[in-house]
């Protein structure tokens, strides 16, 4: 069974919520996960855009969420979690505006897509601090069982 990543918020390819946005309460949305392999010992979670800034010239992926050390039997996160429902051993890096938290969608312009990437690795990562995206991508390397993938849309209103 392949790794499955939903969110009762929004279906795949679907517009994410605007409470989960910069125009909303700017909180993360829930997310569900199963058909982790037997080996998962950690998940870690990290979702971006890579329509920055805008989606007819893109430039750049911007991150908007770093999540490790998920303990796999967890299986969800409710909306919010990132301020008040992590679990104890999860950690949070660093996205695009130099927080440890989630950073919903805020497009300038257009539409565009927001991937929330779930990768379950074979190992429980060490501390890593408050990595970005890059570092924690470097540590997973070697270590990734599987990777499921859910994309949202988001375009502000009026725009």
């Amino acid at each position: 069974m392949p790794l499955i990543l939903t969110s009762p918020a929004f279906s795949q390819g679907g517009e994410i919520p605007t409470v989960h946005t910069c125009e909303g309460t700017d909180v993360s949305p829930p997310l569900a996960w199963s058909g982790m392999p037997p080996a998962t010992a950690s998940l870690a979670l990290i979702v971006d855009d890579p329509d920055a800034p805008d989606p007819a010239s893109p430039q750049m992926t911007w991150v908007h969420w770093v999540v490790y050390n998920l303990p796999p039997q967890v299986g969800s996160l409710a909306q919010g979690a990132s301020r008040h429902g992590l679990p104890p051993s999860a950690r949070e890096g660093l996205n695009d505006w130099h927080r440890a938290n989630y950073g919903g969608p805020c497009p300038p312009i257009g539409r565009h897509r927001y991937f929330h990437k779930l990768y379950a690795l074979d190992v429980v990562l060490p501390d890593l601090g408050k990595p970005d995206k890059a570092a924690l991508e470097q540590a997973m390397r070697g270590h990734i069982l599987a990777h499921a993938e859910l994309i949202g849309t988001y375009q502000k209103h009026g725009r």
